[in-house]
């Protein structure tokens, strides 16, 4: 083995450094990946021109619209109604929900964020577990695992295979496109469910987890009362009529006119200008009904100021906030009306949540006992104030999304494009996702706030910076070094056991790093190996291989993100996730290996 000139021990150096502490957490991971991008430049490494790089790179680009589209799927209200669809479809037979559950789970990962679609599915898959009687961690695992290999069915569903793709790039060789590694996944999607069904219905364990804060507080349904507008699109509706253009986001209880209750039988009769029901409905329905045109918070419409139709802001979720009353509370016994929030705090209430459920009448006649939880609506400034009343338990802001259902169909248009265009070469993938997000934004799916928000910069920064101990390997030779030491170790085995080996050392990596820093470190060398040593293996399959294992090793609860987002609610264990894990990335490394093989095809 040649020995290792100076840059080359400058990067080995600052690599493991890099490893160290990511393993060990010591610093935020953008930051540990922006420490060791300055450290290339200032040894001299890689060129200065060339440091930043990885910002404008393709993968940056491509994550940063897949995150705003994502953000606008769940803005606009798809993803709650696609999570209630899959709830019914699964129904409460066990094998039945798996089925829907995986399948649902890993198509929604594709094109969107699969962290996104798993903290979707988790309350989805907890209510279908109810539902049948079955312990939670039943399915929420098999959701987890759904998610991070439905993020391998497109290009754009994981940053690791956007890694890869930039990888092969810098090699000279042909790179993915869009659906390029869909046979491969679906394959894994497949062997996923099947294992999920046998074997792995032996090893899930039995367990309830802890409950949800926002069930512990109160945060499931609340009750509240929505006005019917003059000039709304709902007047002359049936009750029934009603539910269904509002995707049956209201249940309700009873109905006022001029101050009296249709009941009974008010399903007869058809909704008119000044009517005002009595609803049941979720914090992010009362978010919300700022952008449903016709309908409006009672409270607000009686004692809020004028607004303009299209000015959803003085309405919004940040003029809202949670209360909870406080045991021995001076409220205690008082009813609303008798209270008089406006006067007293300067907010109204809009909403309340009672453990043993609605007392009957209309919202200002109930009257308060501790514990109660109240949304209130009101000026910043009065809301400021409220966290120091002594009346108050807990005083927060209202965990509500306001939703912009009434853009759903522009959201998945842009969705749908970008894809399209993308599938079919019309433009770059990088191009047409960050299209889609700006029509996206255009067409207020989201505000350009929100979409700022969604971008996780973290993310972002790392990948960017990360980018830079790929581009050192390849700039110093060390990639090619490396790729020649593996290459002499691993000659004489046959293509398949290479491509098993490769899966493998991704998916142990992982275990420590993120997906896309795992490609990062492993990728030029894998590409490297299949271009210049005789394994008789593509430098396709070869990444491949790297980026699949890389983000479907299911060894631990920190080998994927959605792993940890799971582990509470499911009351799982650390050993849990070895015990499902490790058959289950075993059967993935020889598909991986078996189905890569005869996509791209190497020299025998």
């Amino acid at each position: 083995m040649d020995l290792l000139t100076l840059p080359q021990w400058l990067t080995l150096a600052i690599i493991l450094a890099t490893l160290a502490l990511l393993a060990l957490e010591v610093l935020r991971v953008d930051v540990t990946a922006m420490l060791a991008l300055v450290a290339l430049v200032v040894t001299g490494v890689l060129p200065a021109e060339h440091a930043l790089d990885g910002f404008s790179s393709d993968p940056v680009m491509a994550v940063a619209g897949a995150l705003v589209l994502s953000a606008a799927i769940v803005q606009t209200g798809i993803a709650d109604r696609i999570g209630d669809t899959i709830g019914r479809l699964a129904g409460q037979g066990t094998l039945r929900a798996l089925v829907v559950l995986m399948l649902a789970t890993a198509a929604m990962s594709a094109f969107t964020h699969h962290l996104m679609v798993t903290a979707m599915m988790v309350p989805v898959a907890i209510g279908v577990a109810r539902g049948g009687a079955v312990p939670p961690s039943r399915y929420l695992m098999p959701v987890s695992l759904a998610a991070s290999i439905g993020a391998t069915l497109t290009l754009i569903g994981a940053p690791a295979f956007l890694v890869a793709d930039h990888v092969l790039q810098r090699a000279g060789v042909a790179d993915f496109g869009l659906f390029s590694v869909t046979p491969v996944s679906a394959m894994l999607v497949g062997v996923a469910v099947l294992y999920t069904l046998t074997l792995g219905r032996l090893v899930l364990p039995d367990r309830d987890g802890e409950t949800p804060d926002d069930e512990r507080f109160g945060l499931g349904r609340y009750y509240t009362e929505v006005l019917v507008q003059p000039g709304s699109p709902y007047i002359g509706m049936d009750l029934a009529s009603f539910r269904e253009r509002t995707q049956r986001t209201f249940a309700v209880q009873d109905w006022l006119r001029d101050r009296r209750s249709l009941r009974p039988g008010f399903e007869a009769h058809v909704l008119a200008a000044g009517d005002v029901l009595l609803v049941r409905a979720a914090p992010d329905a009362i978010a919300s009904l700022a952008a449903e045109r016709g309908l409006a918070l009672h409270a607000v419409a009686q004692y809020g100021e004028e607004r303009d139709a299209d000015d959803s802001e003085l309405f919004g979720a940040e003029r809202l906030s949670q209360l909870v009353i406080a045991p021995r509370s001076a409220l205690g016994g008082r009813s609303l009306a008798e209270v008089d929030f406006r006067e007293r705090y300067g907010v109204v209430v809009v909403g309340l949540w009672r453990r043993d459920g609605w007392l009957g009448g209309q919202l200002a006649n109930v009257r308060l006992t501790e514990g109660d939880a109240l949304v209130v609506w009101g000026e910043p400034k009065a809301l400021d104030k409220l966290r120091s009343r002594p009346e108050f338990l807990l005083a927060v802001p209202f965990r509500g999304r306001r939703l912009r259902r009434s853009r759903a169909g522009w959201a998945l248009a842009a969705l749908v494009g970008a894809v399209v265009c993308s599938a079919t070469g019309l433009l770059p993938v990088p191009v047409a996702f960050v299209s889609g997000a700006t029509l996206a934004v255009l067409m207020r799916c989201l505000s350009p706030e929100e979409a700022y928000d969604s971008l996780e910069l973290r993310v972002i920064v790392f990948i960017a910076a990360a980018m830079a101990l790929g581009a050192a390997l390849d700039h110093t030779g060390l990639s090619t070094l490396a790729a020649g030491a593996a290459g002499r170790w691993l000659e004489g085995l046959e293509p398949f056991w290479v491509l098993v080996l490769l899966y493998a050392a991704a998916a142990l990596l992982t275990q420590l790093l993120s997906d896309a820093a795992t490609v990062v470190l492993l990728g030029p060398i894998a590409a490297r190996l299949a271009i210049d040593a005789a394994v008789g293996v593509s430098p396709q399959a070869a990444v491949v291989c790297i980026a699949l294992g890389a983000t479907t090793a299911f060894l631990t609860p920190l080998g994927h993100h959605g792993n940890l987002l799971v582990y509470v609610p499911g009351g799982y264990r650390f050993a849990d996730f070895l015990r499902v894990g490790t058959v289950l990335t075993v059967l993935f490394a020889l598909a991986s290996a078996w189905m890569a093989l005869r996509l791209w095809p190497g020299l025998a």
